[in-house]
């Protein structure tokens, strides 16, 4: 089954567009007519271009306005078609997309359209063409496609069938189970693209929002379920409208479709029983470990740092100058060394979060679908913990849950630093991890986690920030256990656009630990000296009456500059947030309650606020 994608999917021009469809992989192409019409090439051409980079033209698409219209749009539009099939036959392309009606001119006269279809089907027998009738969401007489459908098949000609795109059928909600109805032989071609489940027109949705499958909140491995089990072994295709990608590489947004259509075909074929080709989404159990690359200079502010934070040093690296921190349940590495890869990192970014591990149920399997996707491996020196790039180049590190037992023990010699008084902050794991990404690259690395992990998208968030809108997407497992964020801006001067800046390039921002009692965790904080971000007056005045605060309760989140959020009655998330270091990282403390399953979003207005005041203060110094 070949993976194909939509010219109009891609940035640039018709050349650029079947280059980087080739070199990412796809056996095939949909050539978009506005992309030939606008191309310098000729059809000789551009079939010669198709050949050398060993790619098939599967679709011309799309041809509108036919069927059901009166003269004299009705013949113009048969000698327009009859034009078009020329095109295709140089083009060596047998398949052509034909749009449910759009125009104000058309008839809903269903006799009418049955009998056009059925003369379309006679020319396009001559030129030896299929035709594929979709049903666009927003047709004046056909959106759905079940009515498709019945047109199809009271026309019943061998040269007309169906052509299914996934937005076209999910937006309307109409459920999978109809395309059953479908006879196999009937189904031409599926186009796919998933896209946020958003509350506004058809149109406008499909041409601004559709994404790659695993970047959106569509159900598309249930749907192309359906269609593996009618028997369909056609192109799976990439249909995709979306402005980012139209801006951004074209050769990065051709990579993610094929990963897409892997992991999609993947979960289609586990969901009707099919042997898989790659193994399952990796399972996280929990992230083992976060680490700093670290510069000279910063040695020992860091230290500082993460003393306030509650961390005290709990092993030095046999053979190498990295040193393992543990607070509580949450442990960081602090590597110094002058060669290999955090050097490398560092010289980039600075003093900057450079890797994770990640203790997942079946390392080896891990690594075999990150290899079956095309994710980069990154060779790494400890034989059990194999490595995989993550964003902006940091590394993922794939632990089994037996090395993560032991990693402590096999690679560090224990030492104590810890002041036998110091209170204890409580820390029983991470709780999440924010990555800032440059805006071309927020799709892409949602479907990096979604395609490999077994992860789902939380609610995304537009988040405030003073000097413009911020996107924010989580990403959890389904029992909490990992948690990112994954935060981007077209605002130069927001926090997040800062951070790219300052850090050249995206990374992890921003590292929450979860907290078993915050009353606790904060009193053992301001014990440890560390430095807080103010929060104002303003927030905690509201906030008496807001949550029902009585007054012990709102002294206690004044004292220690606490954030509160509520999703019902007990369900409460209480945040303290650290100062910033360097400008690269800043600590969180978080208690969830009741269930709460929340980041705080609607505080996050007020952190942004007042990471800002110190940055406006630092600039009047």
């Amino acid at each position: 089954m070949m993976n194909a994608i939509a010219t109009v999917s891609l940035s640039g021009t018709l050349e650029d567009k079947l280059r980087a469809a080739a070199a990412a992989g796809f056996g095939g192409v949909e050539i978009f007519d506005t992309d030939f019409l606008a191309s310098a090439m000729t059809t000789a051409e551009v079939k010669a271009l198709l050949d050398e980079l060993g790619l098939a033209c599967v679709l011309y698409q799309p041809f509108r306005d036919l069927e059901g219209m009166p003269e004299p749009y009705r013949a113009r539009a048969f000698t327009r078609i009859a034009q078009k099939f020329g095109v295709m036959r140089e083009l060596g392309c047998d398949r052509i997309l034909l749009c449910s009606n759009c125009s104000p001119h058309a008839l809903p006269d269903r006799d009418r359209i049955v009998a056009d279809l059925r003369e379309l089907g006679d020319l396009a027998d001559a030129h030896r063409i299929t035709v594929g009738y979709e049903a666009l969401a927003w047709g004046r007489h056909v959106n759905d496609h079940r009515v498709a459908w019945e047109i199809v098949d009271a026309v019943d000609h061998p040269r007309i069938g169906i052509l299914l795109d996934s937005f076209h059928s999910l937006s309307r909600g109409i459920p999978s189970v109809s395309i059953r109805a479908i006879r196999p032989e009937k189904l031409v071609f599926v186009q796919l693209a998933d896209a946020p489940l958003l509350d506004m027109g058809h149109l406008y949705w499909s041409r601004h929002f559709r994404c790659l499958p695993g970047q959106g909140g569509m159900d598309l491995t249930d749907y192309v379920a359906e269609i593996l089990r009618l028997g369909y072994d056609g192109p799976l295709s990439l249909e995709i409208f979306n402005d980012r990608f139209r801006a951004n590489s074209a050769a990065m947004v051709a990579r993610d479709g094929v990963r897409s259509l892997d992991a999609l075909r993947d979960g289609a074929r586990r969901a009707i029983g099919e042997a898989p080709a790659m193994p399952a989404r990796a399972q996280i159990e929990r992230i083992a470990f976060v680490e700093v690359a670290v510069a000279p200079d910063d040695r020992d502010p860091i230290t500082a740092m993460l003393q306030s934070a509650g961390f005290a040093c709990a092993g030095r690296h046999r053979s190498k100058a990295v040193e393992h921190w543990r607070c509580g349940s949450a442990d960081m590495v602090l590597n110094y060394e002058e060669g290999g890869f955090a050097a490398a990192y560092r010289t980039t970014h600075g003093t900057a979060i450079c890797a994770m591990g990640l203790v997942v149920a079946d390392g080896a399997a891990t690594m075999a679908r990150a290899d079956a996707l095309g994710v980069a491996r990154h060779v790494s020196d400890i034989r059990t913990m194999p490595a995989l790039r993550g964003v902006a180049g940091t590394l993922v590190y794939v632990l089994d849950v037996e090395a993560a037992r032991t990693i402590w023990i096999d690679e560090f010699d224990a030492v104590d630093d810890r002041v036998a008084a110091a209170p204890d902050i409580g820390v029983t794991a991470f709780d999440h991890l924010a990555a800032t990404v440059p805006n071309d690259e927020f799709l892409s690395w949602q479907l990096y986690w979604r395609a490999l992990f077994d992860v789902h998208g939380a609610g995304a968030q537009d988040v405030i920030d003073p000097n413009g809108l911020v996107q924010s997407q989580a990403i959890q497992n389904a029992s909490g256990s990992f948690r990112i964020t994954l935060n981007s801006t077209d605002a130069r001067d927001a926090l997040s656009a800062r951070f790219l800046s300052q850090s050249f390039g995206a990374g992890f921002q921003h590292v929450a630990m979860r907290v078993r009692d915050m009353d606790v965790a904060a009193q053992a904080l301001a014990d440890h000296g560390l430095a807080r971000l103010p929060v104002p007056q303003n927030y905690h005045d509201d906030a008496v009456d807001r949550f029902g605060l009585d007054p012990a309760a709102v002294a206690a989140m004044r004292d220690h500059d606490m954030l509160l959020d509520e999703e019902g009655p007990g369900a409460r998330f209480r945040q303290i947030y650290s100062r910033a270091f360097a400008k690269t990282f800043f600590f969180e403390y978080v208690e969830r309650t009741g269930g709460y399953d929340g980041y705080g979003a609607p505080n996050a207005p007020i952190r942004l606020a007042a990471q800002n005041r110190f940055r406006v203060e630092a600039v009047m110094d």
